[in-house]
């Protein structure tokens, strides 16, 4: 029986530990599916989006995912910005 090995720590990572399903509805939370699509041009994002045919879709589209998952970095980063000034 073949035993899978831990996950390996990743501190330098900060989507460690953060779901594809968190991100995507982050996103969807913060931008809307119609500012989500201008943003990433999907139809999952344009076309009758929801959250479980966006994830059906970007599970099996490494591109995708990878565009995801840099807008939502950017969106964090954006965030602390501007929470940083207010403060």
């Amino acid at each position: 029986m073949h035993e899978a090995s831990p996950p390996a720590a990743q501190p330098r990572n900060p989507l460690h530990g953060v779901t594809l399903e968190a991100i995507v509805r982050a996103l969807e939370a913060h931008y809307g599916w119609p500012g989500l699509a201008q943003r990433i041009p999907l139809r999952c994002f344009s076309q009758d989006p929801s959250v479980s045919s966006s994830l059906k879709f970007l599970r099996k589209t490494p591109w995708a995912r990878d565009k995801v998952e840099g807008l939502y970095l950017f969106m964090e980063r954006e965030k602390r910005r501007t929470h940083g000034r207010a403060g």
